[in-house]
Protein backbone atom coordinates (compact mmCIF):
# COMPACT_ATOMS: atom_id res chain seq x y z
CA UNK A 1 0.00 0.00 0.00
CA UNK A 2 1.11 3.62 -0.59
CA UNK A 3 1.38 5.80 2.95
CA UNK A 4 0.67 9.36 3.13
CA UNK A 5 4.09 11.52 1.82
CA UNK A 6 5.07 13.99 3.77
CA UNK A 7 6.77 16.91 1.74
CA UNK A 8 9.15 19.35 3.86
CA UNK A 9 10.55 21.10 0.74
CA UNK A 10 8.50 24.59 1.60
CA UNK A 11 9.50 25.01 5.59
CA UNK A 12 13.24 24.75 4.69
CA UNK A 13 15.31 27.08 3.74
CA UNK A 14 16.34 26.60 0.25
CA UNK A 15 13.00 27.33 -0.67
CA UNK A 16 12.59 30.46 1.65
CA UNK A 17 13.96 33.98 1.35
CA UNK A 18 14.03 33.75 5.44
CA UNK A 19 13.24 32.17 8.09
CA UNK A 20 13.48 28.08 6.95
CA UNK A 21 15.61 25.40 8.93
CA UNK A 22 18.54 24.36 7.30
CA UNK A 23 18.01 20.92 5.61
CA UNK A 24 21.57 19.88 7.19
CA UNK A 25 19.80 20.34 10.94
CA UNK A 26 17.46 16.68 9.44
CA UNK A 27 20.13 14.79 8.33
CA UNK A 28 22.10 12.08 10.24
CA UNK A 29 24.91 13.87 12.53
CA UNK A 30 22.40 17.51 12.46
CA UNK A 31 21.49 18.61 15.70
CA UNK A 32 17.68 18.49 15.36
CA UNK A 33 18.09 14.94 14.37
CA UNK A 34 20.01 14.32 17.71
CA UNK A 35 17.38 15.96 19.33
CA UNK A 36 14.64 13.76 17.95
CA UNK A 37 16.75 10.64 18.96
CA UNK A 38 16.45 11.88 23.05
CA UNK A 39 12.72 11.94 22.45
CA UNK A 40 12.62 8.79 20.67
CA UNK A 41 14.39 7.26 23.32
CA UNK A 42 11.13 8.46 25.84
CA UNK A 43 9.22 6.93 22.99
CA UNK A 44 10.52 3.67 23.53
CA UNK A 45 10.69 4.04 27.08
CA UNK A 46 6.58 4.60 27.53
CA UNK A 47 6.40 1.77 24.92
CA UNK A 48 8.08 -0.37 26.85
CA UNK A 49 6.43 0.41 29.84
CA UNK A 50 2.94 -0.53 28.20
CA UNK A 51 1.75 3.52 28.12
CA UNK A 52 1.00 3.63 23.99
CA UNK A 53 -1.49 1.38 24.09
CA UNK A 54 -3.05 3.38 20.79
CA UNK A 55 0.16 1.58 19.49
CA UNK A 56 -1.67 -1.77 19.71
CA UNK A 57 -5.02 -1.09 18.56
CA UNK A 58 -4.48 -2.11 14.83
CA UNK A 59 -3.53 -5.51 15.99
CA UNK A 60 -6.27 -6.43 18.37
CA UNK A 61 -7.38 -8.62 15.86
CA UNK A 62 -9.98 -10.34 19.37
CA UNK A 63 -11.79 -6.51 19.38
CA UNK A 64 -12.00 -6.11 16.16
CA UNK A 65 -14.07 -9.22 15.58
CA UNK A 66 -16.23 -8.79 18.46
CA UNK A 67 -16.34 -5.07 16.89
CA UNK A 68 -17.63 -6.38 13.54
CA UNK A 69 -19.51 -9.02 14.94
CA UNK A 70 -22.03 -6.46 17.63
CA UNK A 71 -22.21 -4.10 14.20
CA UNK A 72 -23.56 -6.69 11.81
CA UNK A 73 -26.14 -8.24 14.19
CA UNK A 74 -26.72 -6.07 16.79
CA UNK A 75 -26.13 -2.47 15.31
CA UNK A 76 -28.32 -3.53 12.23
CA UNK A 77 -31.58 -3.56 13.98
CA UNK A 78 -32.12 0.04 14.63
CA UNK A 79 -32.86 2.59 11.80
CA UNK A 80 -30.57 5.26 14.30
CA UNK A 81 -27.10 4.86 15.94
CA UNK A 82 -26.56 7.73 18.16
CA UNK A 83 -23.35 8.08 19.62
CA UNK A 84 -23.59 9.68 23.04
CA UNK A 85 -19.72 11.10 24.09
CA UNK A 86 -17.40 13.80 24.36
CA UNK A 87 -14.31 15.03 23.02
CA UNK A 88 -12.11 12.10 21.55
CA UNK A 89 -15.29 9.93 22.79
CA UNK A 90 -17.11 11.55 19.76
CA UNK A 91 -14.59 13.23 17.17
CA UNK A 92 -12.94 10.54 16.21
CA UNK A 93 -16.43 8.87 15.12
CA UNK A 94 -17.50 12.12 13.54
CA UNK A 95 -13.69 11.94 11.06
CA UNK A 96 -14.57 8.61 10.07
CA UNK A 97 -18.00 9.32 8.66
CA UNK A 98 -17.40 12.07 7.22
CA UNK A 99 -14.37 10.96 5.36
CA UNK A 100 -15.28 7.35 4.52
CA UNK A 101 -18.89 7.44 4.05
CA UNK A 102 -20.66 9.35 1.38
CA UNK A 103 -21.85 13.04 2.14
CA UNK A 104 -25.07 13.89 3.61
CA UNK A 105 -25.27 10.25 4.93
CA UNK A 106 -27.92 10.90 7.42
CA UNK A 107 -30.29 12.84 4.87
CA UNK A 108 -29.52 9.61 1.96
CA UNK A 109 -32.05 6.89 1.10
CA UNK A 110 -32.11 3.52 2.64
CA UNK A 111 -31.07 2.15 -0.67
CA UNK A 112 -27.87 4.46 -1.49
CA UNK A 113 -27.14 3.52 2.74
CA UNK A 114 -27.01 -0.07 1.87
CA UNK A 115 -29.89 -0.30 4.90
CA UNK A 116 -27.35 0.49 7.24
CA UNK A 117 -28.12 3.05 10.10
CA UNK A 118 -27.83 7.02 10.11
CA UNK A 119 -25.05 7.60 12.54
CA UNK A 120 -25.93 10.76 15.26
CA UNK A 121 -22.84 11.70 17.22
CA UNK A 122 -23.74 14.08 20.60
CA UNK A 123 -20.79 15.53 21.88
CA UNK A 124 -22.27 18.08 23.40
CA UNK A 125 -25.11 18.84 26.07
CA UNK A 126 -26.79 21.50 24.22
CA UNK A 127 -30.35 21.32 25.16
CA UNK A 128 -31.85 22.67 21.49
CA UNK A 129 -29.54 20.44 19.64
CA UNK A 130 -30.64 17.26 22.21
CA UNK A 131 -34.20 18.27 21.96
CA UNK A 132 -34.21 18.64 17.86
CA UNK A 133 -32.67 15.15 18.01
CA UNK A 134 -35.45 13.27 19.18
CA UNK A 135 -37.89 15.19 17.22
CA UNK A 136 -36.16 13.84 14.35
CA UNK A 137 -35.63 9.82 15.54
CA UNK A 138 -38.10 7.27 16.96
CA UNK A 139 -36.41 6.14 20.42
CA UNK A 140 -37.91 2.47 19.54
CA UNK A 141 -35.89 2.38 16.48
CA UNK A 142 -32.75 3.39 17.95
CA UNK A 143 -29.66 2.20 19.29
CA UNK A 144 -27.74 4.58 21.83
CA UNK A 145 -23.51 4.22 22.11
CA UNK A 146 -22.54 5.54 25.52
CA UNK A 147 -18.67 5.76 25.43
CA UNK A 148 -16.97 6.73 28.81
CA UNK A 149 -13.98 4.70 30.25
CA UNK A 150 -14.16 6.26 33.36
CA UNK A 151 -18.32 6.40 33.23
CA UNK A 152 -18.45 9.52 35.20
CA UNK A 153 -18.43 12.00 32.64
CA UNK A 154 -20.56 14.62 33.10
CA UNK A 155 -21.66 15.21 30.08
CA UNK A 156 -22.11 12.23 28.72
CA UNK A 157 -24.01 10.55 31.80
CA UNK A 158 -26.57 13.86 31.53
CA UNK A 159 -26.98 12.66 28.03
CA UNK A 160 -27.26 8.92 28.90
CA UNK A 161 -30.16 9.83 31.34
CA UNK A 162 -31.92 11.89 29.21
CA UNK A 163 -31.94 9.45 26.48
CA UNK A 164 -32.42 6.41 28.97
CA UNK A 165 -35.73 8.43 30.07
CA UNK A 166 -36.67 8.88 26.34
CA UNK A 167 -36.95 5.13 25.79
CA UNK A 168 -38.23 3.88 28.82
CA UNK A 169 -41.49 5.68 27.94
CA UNK A 170 -42.17 3.86 24.56
CA UNK A 171 -41.34 0.65 25.57
CA UNK A 172 -41.44 -1.99 28.26
CA UNK A 173 -39.11 -1.90 30.81
CA UNK A 174 -37.32 -5.21 30.35
CA UNK A 175 -36.70 -3.36 26.57
CA UNK A 176 -35.20 -1.00 27.98
CA UNK A 177 -31.46 -2.18 28.43
CA UNK A 178 -31.71 -3.62 24.22
CA UNK A 179 -31.02 0.37 23.06
CA UNK A 180 -28.01 0.81 24.90
CA UNK A 181 -24.47 -0.32 24.40
CA UNK A 182 -21.67 0.81 26.76
CA UNK A 183 -18.15 1.57 25.46
CA UNK A 184 -16.33 1.48 28.50
CA UNK A 185 -13.44 0.51 30.78
CA UNK A 186 -13.27 -3.38 30.67
CA UNK A 187 -12.92 -3.86 34.55
CA UNK A 188 -14.26 -0.74 36.46
CA UNK A 189 -16.48 2.31 36.50
CA UNK A 190 -20.53 3.32 36.66
CA UNK A 191 -20.88 2.26 33.35
CA UNK A 192 -19.27 -1.12 33.93
CA UNK A 193 -20.94 -1.92 36.89
CA UNK A 194 -24.60 -0.95 35.34
CA UNK A 195 -24.08 -3.18 32.40
CA UNK A 196 -23.32 -5.99 34.64
CA UNK A 197 -26.59 -5.16 37.00
CA UNK A 198 -28.73 -4.88 34.30
CA UNK A 199 -27.35 -6.74 31.10
CA UNK A 200 -26.49 -4.48 28.80
CA UNK A 201 -23.74 -5.20 26.08
CA UNK A 202 -20.59 -3.69 26.45
CA UNK A 203 -17.09 -3.14 24.03
CA UNK A 204 -13.93 -2.51 25.94
CA UNK A 205 -11.69 0.93 25.84
CA UNK A 206 -8.32 -0.63 27.03
CA UNK A 207 -7.01 1.06 29.89
CA UNK A 208 -4.05 2.22 28.09
CA UNK A 209 -5.69 4.43 25.60
CA UNK A 210 -6.79 8.10 26.35
CA UNK A 211 -10.22 8.93 24.98
CA UNK A 212 -7.80 11.13 22.49
CA UNK A 213 -5.87 8.46 21.22
CA UNK A 214 -8.73 5.79 21.29
CA UNK A 215 -10.25 6.01 17.63
CA UNK A 216 -8.86 2.90 16.16
CA UNK A 217 -10.46 0.91 19.64
CA UNK A 218 -14.13 0.23 19.78
CA UNK A 219 -14.84 3.82 20.57
CA UNK A 220 -14.23 4.93 16.74
CA UNK A 221 -14.73 0.93 14.86
CA UNK A 222 -18.23 0.54 16.44
CA UNK A 223 -19.87 3.36 14.88
CA UNK A 224 -17.85 2.86 11.51
CA UNK A 225 -18.60 -0.84 11.26
CA UNK A 226 -22.10 0.04 12.04
CA UNK A 227 -22.42 2.08 8.42
CA UNK A 228 -20.38 -0.64 6.89
CA UNK A 229 -16.66 1.10 6.67
CA UNK A 230 -14.10 -1.51 6.16
CA UNK A 231 -12.14 -1.51 10.03
CA UNK A 232 -10.33 -4.35 8.92
CA UNK A 233 -8.91 -2.00 6.05
CA UNK A 234 -8.43 1.05 8.62
CA UNK A 235 -6.56 -0.92 11.01
CA UNK A 236 -4.25 -2.31 7.86
CA UNK A 237 -3.12 1.38 7.38
CA UNK A 238 -2.84 2.12 10.94
CA UNK A 239 -0.70 -1.02 11.05
CA UNK A 240 1.36 -0.28 8.06
CA UNK A 241 2.10 3.16 9.69
CA UNK A 242 3.15 1.43 13.12
CA UNK A 243 5.72 -0.03 11.03
CA UNK A 244 7.04 3.28 9.27
CA UNK A 245 7.19 4.92 11.97
CA UNK A 246 9.52 2.71 14.16
CA UNK A 247 12.90 4.45 13.53
CA UNK A 248 14.96 7.12 14.03
CA UNK A 249 15.93 8.61 11.25
CA UNK A 250 13.88 11.38 10.23
CA UNK A 251 14.20 10.96 6.67
CA UNK A 252 12.42 7.77 6.62
CA UNK A 253 9.96 8.33 9.87
CA UNK A 254 7.03 10.60 8.86
CA UNK A 255 5.62 10.85 12.48
CA UNK A 256 9.36 11.61 13.11
CA UNK A 257 10.15 14.16 10.94
CA UNK A 258 6.59 15.70 11.37
CA UNK A 259 6.70 16.23 15.06
CA UNK A 260 10.55 17.56 15.05
CA UNK A 261 9.65 20.17 12.45
CA UNK A 262 6.81 21.77 13.89
CA UNK A 263 8.65 21.36 16.64
CA UNK A 264 11.12 23.29 15.78
CA UNK A 265 8.75 25.56 13.91
CA UNK A 266 6.98 26.84 17.36
CA UNK A 267 10.40 26.61 19.56
CA UNK A 268 13.12 28.07 17.44
CA UNK A 269 11.30 29.61 14.43
CA UNK A 270 8.39 31.49 16.55
CA UNK A 271 5.87 30.02 14.59
CA UNK A 272 3.38 28.33 17.75
CA UNK A 273 0.39 28.67 15.38
CA UNK A 274 0.15 25.00 13.54
CA UNK A 275 -2.59 25.29 11.17
CA UNK A 276 -4.00 22.02 9.30
CA UNK A 277 -5.49 22.77 6.24
CA UNK A 278 -7.64 20.39 4.69
CA UNK A 279 -8.01 20.26 0.71
CA UNK A 280 -11.41 18.07 0.98
CA UNK A 281 -14.53 18.57 2.84
CA UNK A 282 -14.49 15.02 4.03
CA UNK A 283 -11.58 15.99 5.91
CA UNK A 284 -12.80 18.69 7.92
CA UNK A 285 -14.00 16.84 10.71
CA UNK A 286 -10.15 15.21 10.51
CA UNK A 287 -8.70 18.45 11.51
CA UNK A 288 -11.19 18.77 14.47
CA UNK A 289 -9.96 15.60 15.76
CA UNK A 290 -6.18 16.76 15.07
CA UNK A 291 -6.98 19.83 16.91
CA UNK A 292 -8.04 18.52 20.01
CA UNK A 293 -5.02 15.55 19.51
CA UNK A 294 -2.84 18.63 19.05
CA UNK A 295 -4.02 21.06 21.72
CA UNK A 296 -4.36 18.88 24.92
CA UNK A 297 -1.86 16.45 24.48
CA UNK A 298 0.97 19.73 24.35
CA UNK A 299 -0.42 22.71 26.05
CA UNK A 300 0.82 21.49 29.29
CA UNK A 301 3.46 23.57 32.08
CA UNK A 302 6.99 22.25 32.41
CA UNK A 303 9.38 23.02 35.43
CA UNK A 304 10.25 26.05 33.33
CA UNK A 305 6.57 27.91 32.26
CA UNK A 306 4.18 26.91 29.83
CA UNK A 307 4.70 24.91 26.62
CA UNK A 308 2.62 24.08 23.88
CA UNK A 309 1.25 25.23 19.94
CA UNK A 310 -1.57 26.37 19.45
CA UNK A 311 -3.81 24.17 16.71
CA UNK A 312 -6.02 26.09 14.04
CA UNK A 313 -8.28 23.82 11.66
CA UNK A 314 -8.84 25.19 8.75
CA UNK A 315 -10.53 23.58 4.70
CA UNK A 316 -9.72 24.75 1.36
CA UNK A 317 -10.34 26.09 -0.66
CA UNK A 318 -13.37 27.95 1.79
CA UNK A 319 -10.40 29.44 3.90
CA UNK A 320 -8.78 31.40 1.10
CA UNK A 321 -11.59 33.68 1.63
CA UNK A 322 -11.55 33.70 5.58
CA UNK A 323 -8.64 33.12 6.89
CA UNK A 324 -5.89 32.90 4.27
CA UNK A 325 -5.02 36.73 4.00
CA UNK A 326 -4.25 36.12 7.96
CA UNK A 327 -1.85 33.38 6.96
CA UNK A 328 -0.41 35.81 4.26
CA UNK A 329 0.31 38.95 5.73
CA UNK A 330 -0.70 38.62 9.47
CA UNK A 331 1.96 37.91 12.31
CA UNK A 332 4.32 35.76 11.02
CA UNK A 333 3.50 33.10 14.10
CA UNK A 334 1.65 30.35 11.80
CA UNK A 335 3.09 27.17 10.39
CA UNK A 336 0.55 25.63 7.83
CA UNK A 337 0.01 21.81 7.25
CA UNK A 338 -1.66 21.03 3.94
CA UNK A 339 -3.52 17.65 3.57
CA UNK A 340 -3.72 17.06 -0.17
CA UNK A 341 -5.89 14.33 -1.21
CA UNK A 342 -6.44 12.38 -5.02
CA UNK A 343 -9.53 12.51 -6.73
CA UNK A 344 -11.93 10.58 -5.02
CA UNK A 345 -13.55 8.67 -8.56
CA UNK A 346 -15.85 11.39 -9.12
CA UNK A 347 -15.17 14.74 -10.68
CA UNK A 348 -17.58 17.25 -12.39
CA UNK A 349 -16.74 19.09 -15.19
CA UNK A 350 -17.49 22.67 -15.67
CA UNK A 351 -19.69 23.18 -18.72
CA UNK A 352 -18.06 26.04 -21.32
CA UNK A 353 -21.21 27.85 -21.64
CA UNK A 354 -19.75 31.33 -21.96
CA UNK A 355 -16.59 30.80 -23.90
CA UNK A 356 -16.64 34.85 -25.06
CA UNK A 357 -16.42 35.99 -21.09
CA UNK A 358 -13.14 36.09 -20.03
CA UNK A 359 -13.69 35.48 -16.13
CA UNK A 360 -15.37 31.87 -16.76
CA UNK A 361 -13.99 30.92 -20.59
CA UNK A 362 -10.93 29.52 -18.96
CA UNK A 363 -13.00 27.60 -16.71
CA UNK A 364 -15.02 25.77 -19.22
CA UNK A 365 -13.73 22.22 -19.53
CA UNK A 366 -12.30 21.86 -16.41
CA UNK A 367 -12.84 19.92 -13.73
CA UNK A 368 -13.92 20.96 -9.98
CA UNK A 369 -11.60 18.86 -8.59
CA UNK A 370 -8.63 19.95 -10.53
CA UNK A 371 -9.58 23.47 -9.41
CA UNK A 372 -9.68 22.66 -5.94
CA UNK A 373 -6.23 21.34 -6.24
CA UNK A 374 -4.46 24.07 -8.43
CA UNK A 375 -5.93 26.00 -5.24
CA UNK A 376 -4.36 24.19 -2.80
CA UNK A 377 -1.26 24.90 -4.85
CA UNK A 378 -1.43 27.95 -5.78
CA UNK A 379 -1.73 28.62 -2.10
CA UNK A 380 1.45 26.95 -0.59
CA UNK A 381 3.08 28.71 -3.71
CA UNK A 382 1.75 32.24 -2.49
CA UNK A 383 3.27 31.30 1.09
CA UNK A 384 6.14 30.46 0.07
CA UNK A 385 7.13 33.67 -1.67
CA UNK A 386 5.82 35.74 1.52
CA UNK A 387 8.93 33.33 3.18
CA UNK A 388 5.91 31.51 5.50
CA UNK A 389 6.51 27.95 5.46
CA UNK A 390 4.47 25.17 5.09
CA UNK A 391 4.17 21.07 4.83
CA UNK A 392 2.28 19.41 2.21
CA UNK A 393 0.96 16.03 3.50
CA UNK A 394 0.30 13.82 0.50
CA UNK A 395 -2.84 11.53 1.69
CA UNK A 396 -4.19 9.42 -1.53
CA UNK A 397 -7.33 8.49 -2.15
CA UNK A 398 -8.29 8.95 1.54
CA UNK A 399 -9.70 5.25 1.96
CA UNK A 400 -9.93 3.39 4.75
CA UNK A 401 -6.93 2.17 4.27
CA UNK A 402 -5.32 5.39 3.79
CA UNK A 403 -6.97 7.35 6.52
CA UNK A 404 -6.31 4.59 9.03
CA UNK A 405 -2.36 5.49 8.39
CA UNK A 406 -3.15 9.04 8.58
CA UNK A 407 -4.61 8.63 12.12
CA UNK A 408 -1.74 6.32 13.20
CA UNK A 409 0.59 9.40 12.00
CA UNK A 410 -0.64 12.33 13.91
CA UNK A 411 -1.21 10.03 16.83
CA UNK A 412 2.69 8.71 16.79
CA UNK A 413 3.63 12.60 15.91
CA UNK A 414 1.90 13.73 19.30
CA UNK A 415 3.51 10.99 20.92
CA UNK A 416 7.21 12.29 19.83
CA UNK A 417 5.99 15.98 20.17
CA UNK A 418 5.69 15.37 23.59
CA UNK A 419 9.18 14.11 24.15
CA UNK A 420 10.86 16.89 22.29
CA UNK A 421 8.50 19.28 24.62
CA UNK A 422 9.32 17.37 27.89
CA UNK A 423 6.28 16.96 28.51
CA UNK A 424 3.45 13.68 29.32
CA UNK A 425 1.67 13.72 25.80
CA UNK A 426 -1.03 11.25 27.91
CA UNK A 427 -2.79 12.74 30.61
CA UNK A 428 -4.73 16.49 30.75
CA UNK A 429 -4.43 18.01 34.13
CA UNK A 430 -5.74 21.38 32.88
CA UNK A 431 -8.95 19.85 32.20
CA UNK A 432 -9.27 18.02 35.96
CA UNK A 433 -10.07 21.23 37.60
CA UNK A 434 -12.79 22.61 34.93
CA UNK A 435 -14.29 18.63 36.06
CA UNK A 436 -14.02 19.26 39.59
CA UNK A 437 -15.76 22.85 39.84
CA UNK A 438 -18.71 21.96 37.43
CA UNK A 439 -18.85 18.82 39.95
CA UNK A 440 -19.15 21.34 42.71
CA UNK A 441 -21.80 23.36 40.63
CA UNK A 442 -23.97 21.00 39.65
CA UNK A 443 -24.19 19.31 43.28
CA UNK A 444 -22.37 15.91 43.39
CA UNK A 445 -21.82 15.00 47.02
CA UNK A 446 -18.08 15.40 47.91
CA UNK A 447 -17.49 18.14 46.19
CA UNK A 448 -17.51 22.04 47.42
CA UNK A 449 -18.88 24.25 45.41
CA UNK A 450 -15.83 27.46 44.77
CA UNK A 451 -15.80 30.50 46.09
CA UNK A 452 -16.79 32.76 43.43
CA UNK A 453 -16.14 36.74 44.02
CA UNK A 454 -18.86 39.27 44.22
CA UNK A 455 -19.65 41.14 40.56
CA UNK A 456 -18.64 44.26 40.11
CA UNK A 457 -22.06 45.90 38.52
CA UNK A 458 -20.17 48.35 37.06
CA UNK A 459 -18.52 45.87 34.12
CA UNK A 460 -21.56 44.35 33.30
CA UNK A 461 -21.88 46.60 30.15
CA UNK A 462 -25.36 46.75 27.97
CA UNK A 463 -28.67 44.69 28.53
CA UNK A 464 -32.43 45.77 28.40
CA UNK A 465 -33.12 49.35 26.23
CA UNK A 466 -36.42 51.63 26.04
Amino acid sequence: MSLPILDLNNVLAPALAEGGLDPARLEVGGDLQRRFADAHEVFERRRAAGDLGFLDLPFDRETAGRVAEVAESFGQWFEDVVVLGIGGSGLGAVALREALLVPAWNERSDEVREYHPRLHVVDNPDPRTVHALFERIDPRRALFVVISKSGSTAETMALYLVARARVAAVVEAEQVRGHFLFVTDPERGALRTLAEAEGIPTLPVPANVGGRFSVLSSVGLLPAAVCGIDIDELLAGAAAMVEACRGTDLRANPAAALATVLWAADTELDLPIHVLMAYADRLRAFTLWFQQLWAESLGKVRGDGHVGPTPLPAVGATDQHAQVQLFMEGPRDKIVVFLAVDGSGVEVEVPDLHPDVETMAYLGGAGLGTLLDAERRATTEALRLRSRPSITLEVGSADARSFGALIMLFEIATVYAGGLYGVDPLDQPGVELGKRLTYALMGRHGYEAPDVPEVDERWRIGGTSG
